[in-house]
């Protein structure tokens, strides 16, 4: 590391951002708000930091992210389990602000992610109506819930909550889909994506704005992007059962409920699945290798710009 090299790490909370710069080891405070995120964005351009970690935090983090990309510096947002553990390794068992600040400009130090650029407006967008659509079914099936034990005095505005809920759910879907059809590359990539049985379009919204990479990596890292890739579990003489770790979860729940939808229509997943049944696999570990293959298959479908074709098999 260049002995000029400043790195700078930034603990996000709803109303205040803590600052710290390594190896000066400093910290200050400024309001999370325009004018605090500008005063921020000021003094860093000053800094002129190698890095600027952020950790996800529910999104609070994604306006502070945008300002400081647009004035040119170079911002990552981590996992907060990956720093977390960074910050246990060095034995900070200590948590404030100031120390998590801190902590996060050493983690880019050591680990030097790479930058890696917000999205786009058009894709927050299309995410926030995913993550609104998702609210929605959250709160449809909590009251479901309450409606099977529900007395006999409250059942009618637990029904009528029902019945907004789901008419929310149906504006919002055909919001959605407005919005993709109103993007020409996503209009397209949403057809090819389509064009699989088993892939609906809240299968292939989700991929479109949670998974950008879609089409642009390989068969295992894309795999290993969504969760669906099985690591090793070996150690010494043990041989321990591979398993899946970590990856986008959400992407990895609506991936889930599109290959069941797959072993049931789609002929190429539903004769894989088989095969595995047949050969003495659990269904769990059935299933999740037809997702992977699913997804596997999907990708390249992106990548080469080609509808579902049955007799084609999945490629790197």
């Amino acid at each position: 590391m260049s002995s000029s090299e400043v790195f700078v790490g930034v603990d996000v909370s709803k109303s205040e951002l803590e600052v710290g710069v390594h190896p000066q080891t400093r910290t200050w405070k400024v309001a999370n708000n325009d004018t605090g995120i500008t005063e921020l964005a000021m003094k860093l351009m000053e800094l002129q930091p190698r890095l600027v970690i952020m950790e996800a935090t529910g999104g609070l983090e994604r306006p502070v992210q945008v300002v400081l990309e647009e004035a040119g510096l170079p911002v990552r947002v981590v996992n907060p389990r990956q720093s977390r553990d960074f910050a246990k390794a060095l034995g900070l068992l200590a948590k404030t602000d100031a120390i998590d600040a801190l902590m996060l400009a050493r983690y880019g130090e050591s680990v030097k992610p790479e930058p890696r650029p917000s999205k786009d407006k058009e894709t927050r967008e299309l995410e926030a109506l995913l993550v609104r659509r998702r609210q929605l079914v959250h709160m449809l099936v909590a009251e479901k819930n309450r409606l099977s034990c529900a007395v006999k005095s409250i059942r009618p505005s637990i029904e009528a909550n029902i019945a907004w809920l789901k008419k929310c759910l149906k504006e919002i879907e055909k919001e959605t889909n407005r919005f993709i059809k109103n993007m020409p590359v996503w209009r397209e990539k949403d057809k090819i994506i389509r064009s699989a049985p088993g892939a609906g379009p809240v299968l292939s919204s989700t991929l479109l704005a949670l998974l950008p990479e879609l089409g642009k990596l390989n068969r295992r890292q894309i795999a290993a992007l969504v969760g669906v890739a099985p690591f090793n579990r070996d150690s010494g003489t043990l041989r321990g059962r591979r398993c899946i770790w970590g990856g986008r979860a959400w992407v990895r729940r609506i991936l889930y409920m599109g290959t069941i939808a797959a072993i049931r229509w789609n002929p190429l997943i539903r004769a894989f699945y088989q095969r595995l049944i047949g050969a003495g696999k659990q269904k769990k570990v059935a299933i999740t290798a037809c997702m992977r293959k699913f997804l596997t298959a999907l990708n390249t479908m992106v990548r080469d710009q080609t509808m579902w074709n049955p007799l084609a098999s999945p490629s790197a």
